[in-house]
Order: C-alpha cells, then structure tokens, then sequence
C-alpha cells in the first residue's frame, strides 16, 4: 500500500502531443517523515504514521512536541498512519516523497468536501420546487413527510434540510497524468475533494478499472 499526505493545490489542464486537453488536480506533495512504528506486538495492528507540513514550535502543546522528540525528526502541523505489513522496511525519520508514484498508476483521493452550512432540500438532496401559481403557497418548503395518523413520525435519516458539505469525501481511481518530483507535485486526472490548500490524503487504489 502506497500512502503519502499532500496539500490540494488547485485545477488546470495539460495538453499532449496531439493537442488533446486534459483537466487535472494538483496537489504538493511536501516529503513525508515517519514517526512512529505501529506493531500487532504493541499496538495490536501493523501501520506506519507519517508527518507532514512545517509549523512552528510555538504552535504545538507538549504532548505532541514529546511524539516529535522521540522520534527525532523536525515538528510537523499533520500527523497521519496508513496500515501496511511492511513496517520494518521503514526507520523513524525516513522521508517517503512523491516518487513512490508512477505515471498512469490509479490512486485514491481523500478529503473533507467544502462546507456549505446549512441547505435546504432542493440544494441539499435535489429535490424539485413547489408551483408559484394557483395560490400555491409551497416553493421552497418541506411540504408533507409521508407520516400520516400510521406511522405518526417521521422515520430516521429522513432526507430534511440541514448541514451540507464538511464531509469525508472518497474520489476513487484517478489516472496519475504527470509527476514532478523538483517540485513534489502529483498531476490526477480530473476533480478531488476539498478547497484549495486543503489537505488530502492519496493512496493505491482500491477498486482497478479494467
């Protein structure tokens, strides 16, 4: 399993030799440092836990400028793990950057999707709008909840108006486009979640399309 933390920079596109346009996410890949070693023996499950994101001490309480210490590595804002069953192939301090990569490889993309507060129905679930005319006084309300004298609720998870976005959002099998490793970005073929400089989270894929 390949795993690395980066920071969503934004959307653009590229062209290829044969002037075919192509949109794509770019993300920065900072060098991700290992700090920890997690073992069955000690932790219950095989994982690696990575840092990334420079921050200042002044930043930090001191539990974490203790994990920091004890790892001897340099403070980082982002503390992260990914499980693997080659733990010993890593030492405390290694620093895993984007050439773990390929061009073509397919990867999963993780975020938080950008909030849009509080939504109603229409926005939030696409529901369709009340008449404007005949004396219609429903546009934009709920209207009835399908609950009548039986069962005389309104049953759980029943889609309302309510928080939208702010959520984990998982964009699955995109196409790696172009790596560049002098400036440690990854080029995924089309949208990943989340606003700009957003962390994101991209590992191997899951589900490969035939």
């Amino acid at each position: 399993m390949k795993y690395l933390v980066g920071k969503k920079i934004g959307m653009t596109q590229i062209f290829d030799e044969e002037g075919t346009v192509t949109p794509v996410s770019v993300i920065e890949v900072e060098p991700n440092v290992v700090v920890q070693k997690k073992t069955i023996e000690s932790d219950g499950y095989n994982a690696i836990q990575v840092a990334t994101g420079e921050v200042k001490e002044r930043k930090l309480n001191k539990p974490k400028k203790g994990h920091f210490d004890k790892a001897g590595v340099d403070y980082r804002r982002h503390l992260s793990e990914f499980r693997t069953d080659d733990v010993e192939n890593y030492n405390l301090g290694d620093e895993i950057k984007v050439d773990i990569f390929e061009v073509a490889e397919h990867v999963d993309v993780i975020g938080t999707s950008k909030g849009k507060g509080t939504a109603g129905m229409i926005k939030r679930h696409n529901f369709s709008r009340g008449r404007e005319t005949h004396g219609s006084k429903l546009h934009r309300t709920a209207g009835g909840m399908g609950a009548a004298s039986y069962p005389g609720k309104v049953f759980k998870n029943h889609r309302m108006a309510g928080k939208m976005g702010n959520e984990r959002v998982t964009v699955q099998n995109l196409e790696i486009v172009r790596i560049d490793t002098d400036k440690n970005l990854i080029l995924v073929k089309g949208a990943i979640p989340g606003p700009k400089k957003g962390t994101v989270r991209i590992k191997s894929t899951v589900k490969v399309t035939k």
